[in-house]
């Protein structure tokens, strides 16, 4: 007799068995959260992969060199600690460094960034062809900047220089440009002046830009004036864009080298900047004491001093940014 297999009607119910998941499927739902997660992680990585290589690596190493007496010629390699900055916090040359770099710097960046907000609330108002007028903002840019350097120390020459040609148009007697110490910073300042003015008037345009016009229009019905408009309205607006170029100014103008370089034509050390020292910048003296007599170790020293300066000058910058209330 065949016995009936199938399950009572009246009895117990079972939920049938759910089949496992797909392999392929939980593999994927991996891959996914991995993704979402570390998505953003591979895409930040190269930066701090280059800065690893390019960066972090050799300001640690060139920490290390500063501690020995480090030179090429002779394979040189002895510890001696701390003796290079105690010697550098006597050297006169360092300080006298110090002093053309940080003269230079508040010569180029004060009247830089002064003229650059001027142009740029000029280029913000309604005029012709305006894009050729920003455009040319550009020029001096991309310029190179030996060319600059040239042109410039052929306009400052002694003899035969254009301004001192118009200085006698008006009674002036010629000014030794490249001889004296104080004017030697004005003639590279104006050179780094005449460079990055325009970068940094497009800067100012760009964040005039996106001012809204409800408050010029609102100023304007209450009677104020441009000029009242002006430091009223687009200075506050542009408080944390000034304080961006302020640092970027001071980060290059502390690093500066090429142009009291290239000043310096027809001296026999280029790296001296001038028979006196007179514009010789933190970066030429460090490059003359590295590569110039071979004291890789003092050299380093001078570069990672370089570098607690711009870091002290951008805290300071940081510390204002707090207190004006540029940032939060």
């Amino acid at each position: 007799m065949a016995t009936d297999l199938r399950p009572s009607r009246n009895g117990p119910q079972h939920p049938p068995a759910k089949a496992p998941p797909a392999a392929g499927r939980s593999l994927r739902s991996r891959l996914t959260r991995l993704d979402v997660k570390g998505a953003p992680y591979a895409f930040i990585s190269p930066f701090y992969i280059i800065f690893a290589i390019f960066g972090a690596f050799p300001l640690v190493y060139t920490l290390w060199v500063s501690l020995h007496d480090w030179e090429l010629a002779s394979g040189t390699r002895k510890w001696v600690g701390f003796d290079n900055y105690k010697y550098l916090w006597s050297d006169a040359d360092f300080w006298h460094a110090t002093v053309n770099t940080v003269a230079i710097f508040v010569l180029s960046t004060v009247p830089q960034l002064l003229i650059a907000l001027f142009i740029a609330n000029a280029l913000n108002r309604r005029m012709r062809v305006p894009t050729l007028f920003r455009i040319g903002m550009v020029a001096p840019l991309v310029t190179s900047t030996a060319a600059v350097a040239i042109v410039f120390t052929q306009m400052f020459d002694h003899d035969w220089g254009m301004i001192n040609w118009a200085l006698g148009l008006v009674g002036i007697d010629p000014i030794g440009w490249s001889t004296s110490r104080g004017w030697s910073w004005v003639a590279i300042a104006t050179m780094v002046d005449w460079r990055w003015t325009g970068y940094n008037a497009l800067i100012y345009l760009a964040a005039m830009q996106a001012i809204p016009k409800d408050l010029y229009e609102a100023a304007s019905i209450d009677g104020a004036s441009r000029i009242r408009q002006f430091w009223q309205i687009t200075v506050p607006m542009l408080r944390p864009t000034i304080i961006f170029t302020t640092i970027i100014a001071t980060i290059g103008g502390l690093q500066l080298f090429t142009e009291p370089v290239l000043f310096s034509v027809g001296t026999p050390n280029k790296m001296d900047g001038g028979p006196l020292h007179q514009f010789q910048t933190l970066t030429m003296y460090m490059y003359d004491n590295a590569f110039g007599h071979d004291r890789y170790g003092y050299g380093a020293t001078i570069a990672w001093a370089l570098f607690v300066m711009i870091i002290l000058f951008s805290l300071i910058n940081f510390l204002f940014v707090r207190r004006t209330g540029g940032t939060k």
